[in-house]
C-alpha cells in the first residue's frame, strides 16, 4: 500500500502547527494537574505498601508547608504541586510564545532586508 500524495496545504498546516503559539492557561492547568497527580502516587505507593518512608519523602515539607507521608499530606502536596506546577507550565508556555514571537520577528525583518538591499542601486 503507498501513502497518500501530500498536497502543499497539508504542508502549510502542519507549519502553521508547529508556529502556533501555546495557550498558556491551558498548559498551566495540565503541568499542574500532572504534578498533583505524580504527588499523589508518589505519596500513595509506600503507604500501601506500609513500609515507612523508603523514599524520604518527608523532605517534601521543605518545599511545600504541611505536606507529612500520609493520605492529608498526600491532598495537601497535591494542592502544592498543583500551584507551583501550573505556575511553571504557565511561565514556560509564556517563554516559548515570546521566544518564537522574537525569532519570527527576526526572521521577517532579515527577509525584508534581503529583498531591499539593493534598493538604491535601481535608482
Amino acid at each position: 500500500m503507498t501513502a497518500p500524495f501530500r498536497s502543499e496545504s497539508s504542508t502549510d498546516d502542519h507549519l502553521a502547527l508547529l508556529f502556533a503559539p501555546l495557550h498558556k492557561r491551558a498548559f498551566g492547568m495540565a503541568v499542574g494537574l500532572a504534578a498533583a497527580v505524580f504527588t499523589v502516587l508518589l505519596t500513595a505507593v509506600p503507604l500501601l505498601r506500609g513500609d515507612g518512608d523508603p523514599m524520604n519523602l518527608a523532605l517534601l515539607a521543605q518545599y511545600f508547608r504541611g505536606y507529612t507521608v500520609s493520605w492529608t499530606g498526600a491532598l495537601i502536596g497535591a494542592a502544592w504541586a498543583g500551584f507551583v506546577g501550573f505556575v511553571m507550565g504557565w511561565f514556560l508556555a509564556f517563554g516559548r510564545n515570546a521566544l518564537l514571537a522574537f525569532r519570527l520577528v527576526v526572521m521577517r525583518a532579515r527577509a525584508e532586508y534581503g529583498q531591499t538591499r539593493d534598493f538604491m542601486d535601481h535608482i
